[in-house]
């Protein structure tokens, strides 16, 4: 995570939009300067543009020329036809989604088109059960406490061409060694598919500083600046929507997927989350001019004492919230130590933290005053993983909570000794988390009646995915038993 980027905003619309009330009333004059300028850009088309249970975007095409129609909450969705939304069956209302002004984003690849972040709202106020709508809630409780939550996701993704038999392999040519992490001969072979990714975020201000082949043949990441939680939530998925754009006009294809192949690298995407106080701007995990704080002290570590019992708090939470992180079946063939890969997996697999420990779970890193959970992946709704991460945490401030010492050994050489330190593994299926989500008093008191709907919904995956028997599963055992 590096230092705060500019949010995603194109267009300065003037002042602070008042809100939508119980009428959907709007700032008709904003509404119309924001109209002019879009279409003073050129633009056609706008979206106002919501997320299912998995964080897939959906919306509406609407001509320019109904701009203050759709700001009012004309377009409307039949959400329970969507996965994981609530609002089941044909005889519910619809929910009018209406765009955020300030998410304001012209397509890089298109100015015709135009991006809002929308909210679902059902009969005038805003829809319990939407992802977004979701983590405001929980961004208000954290500024009710004058805290502002920082957000810095690390994403990274594979990009793959199908040959001629239809296999998925790299954009590139095929790395021949053990790991082609950092590779400059990857990198460079596909450089200009890379470097329109690149301009793209340029163009969107989202200071990048980095980007390399990671450890997966095709894989790579990209590192921007953080920003504000809701914001960074947003630039994840417009990032994802981006991706398969830019593949699309590649002939490559942009996959999601946290472990696409079992000899091969996790798709992760790390959250590094901080609080800055509002009033002064400062970073409330740094340490003060005194030193760290007793936590501190006691630990042989540099951060203050309430990144500690931040951190304590996300561990007390860390099956449930992994349930949120790690939201699909496949998410969990990647918590691995080995697994059928050359060499070790660095992916998290203990419920601990440390300050260099990539096996871990958290990780306090040397070089920025945050709390990295290494647990996240590139499926997850970051919405939903992100208002759980501020419940945890500020639980975890509230009350003081103490994490212990930070475990700095490798967890994949520990075997049977995790009983005798009361280290814990991370769930080790969708099903375990998922338990551990259905018994946390936490969740239902952050989702409320999401909490039965994602449950639900998740479950029927599992079970999808669980009970399927396939060719490969036959050859596997045809002979065998």
């Amino acid at each position: 995570m590096s230092e705060s980027s500019p949010k995603n905003r194109l267009i300065d619309a003037g002042s602070p939009s008042p809100g939508v009330g119980p009428d959907l009333e709007i700032d008709h004059g904003r509404v119309a300067a924001m109209k002019k300028t879009l279409m003073d850009a050129g633009v056609q088309y706008c979206y106002a543009s919501f997320v299912d249970v998995h964080g897939v975007p959906k919306a509406k095409c609407t001509p320019i020329e109904k701009f203050e129609k759709m700001c009012a909450g004309s377009e409307l969705f039949t959400v329970g036809a969507l996965e994981g939304m609530g609002l089941t069956g044909p005889q519910e209302d619809e929910c009018a989604a209406v765009p955020d002004l300030d998410t304001c984003t012209i397509f890089p690849w298109d100015k015709t088109q135009a991006w809002f972040t929308g909210e679902l709202y059902y009969h005038g106020k805003p829809y319990p059960n939407d992802s977004r709508s979701i983590l405001k809630r929980m961004v208000a409780k954290a500024e009710a406490r004058g805290y502002r939550v920082n957000l810095g996701i690390e994403p990274e993704f594979y990009l793959l061409r199908r040959d001629e038999d239809g296999n998925l392999t790299p954009l590139g040519s095929d790395f021949k060694g053990v790991c082609p992490a950092y590779d400059l001969n990857q990198t460079t072979e596909v450089l200009d598919t890379l470097n329109q990714l690149a301009q793209y975020m340029d163009e969107l201000g989202w200071n990048l500083y980095s980007f390399d082949q990671e450890g997966g043949r095709g894989q790579y990441e990209f590192d921007f600046g953080y920003t504000d939680v809701l914001s960074s939530s947003d630039q994840l998925i417009f990032l994802r929507l981006m991706l398969k754009r830019l593949a699309h006009d590649n002939d490559a294809v942009a996959t999601f997927m946290p472990k696409p192949f079992a000899d091969d690298f996790r798709s992760g995407a790390h959250f590094n989350i901080s609080l800055e106080e509002i009033e002064t701007g400062k970073n409330i995990f740094a340490p003060g001019p005194d030193g760290p704080g007793e936590l501190g002290e006691r630990y042989g570590l540099s951060f203050a004492d309430k990144a500690l019992h931040f951190t304590a708090g996300l561990l007390k939470h860390a099956p449930a919230l992994t349930a949120l992180t790690c939201p699909t079946y496949n998410s969990y063939q990647g918590l691995i130590a080995q697994g059928d890969m050359a060499d070790m997996s660095w992916a998290p697999v203990l419920m601990s933290y440390g300050q260099n420990n990539r096996s871990a779970m958290l990780r306090l890193p040397a070089n920025r005053y945050c709390v990295e959970n290494r647990v996240p992946d590139m499926s997850c709704n970051p919405y939903l993983a992100a208002a759980f991460h501020i419940a945890a945490g500020l639980e975890g401030i509230d009350q003081a909570m103490d994490p212990g010492a930070p475990h700095n050994e490798n967890a994949y050489t520990l075997g049977n000794t995790l009983r005798e330190k009361r280290q814990h593994l991370l769930p080790r299926t969708l099903l375990h988390a998922l338990e551990a989500f259905d018994d946390d008093p936490l969740v239902e008191e952050i989702f409320g009646d999401f909490k039965e709907i994602y449950l639900k919904q998740k479950l029927g995956e599992w079970e999808s995915a669980f009970y399927t028997i396939n060719e490969e599963h036959r050859e596997q055992k045809l002979t065998h038993i």
